[in-house]
């Protein structure tokens, strides 16, 4: 299920996990995500890994927010997520991090299999 992926050129982890996952989901370089993530972020004179802007930015590309069911204490974690949701794309948010959700599998530059999504997005819903 997990599938190691890092599409920053220089293969940095610096807090880019937003520009990451967006890029495995939409399938482009990460330049390109960056580059359109922080033009908006410039517009609303906000960050680029701030949750309105590249919520937003998703938005715009034709991604939809939902929130993942509280079904705590045996909360769903990103693994179960997958195993829920075997077909599509997703990106998943949880408090600290944003992970790549592909026909079961999640992209990441390392194992959050067992991290608690707190809500994802999803296209065309």
């Amino acid at each position: 299920m997990y599938v190691f992926r890092n599409p920053n050129p220089l293969k940095k982890v610096v807090g880019d996990c937003v520009i990451r996952a967006i890029s495995i989901i939409l399938d482009q370089p990460w330049e390109t995500t960056y580059l359109e993530i922080t033009s908006i972020g410039l517009n609303m004179c906000d960050m680029p890994s701030s949750n309105e802007v590249w919520d937003k930015y998703l938005s715009y590309v034709g991604y939809h927010r939902h929130i993942v069911p509280d079904m705590c204490p045996e909360c769903v974690t990103v693994k179960d997520f997958c195993r829920q949701n075997s077909r599509g794309k997703y990106i998943l948010a949880t408090g600290t991090h944003v992970i790549a959700v592909m026909d079961g599998d999640y992209y990441d530059t390392w194992d959050s299999g067992d991290e608690v999504p707190i809500y994802y997005y999803s296209k065309g819903d």
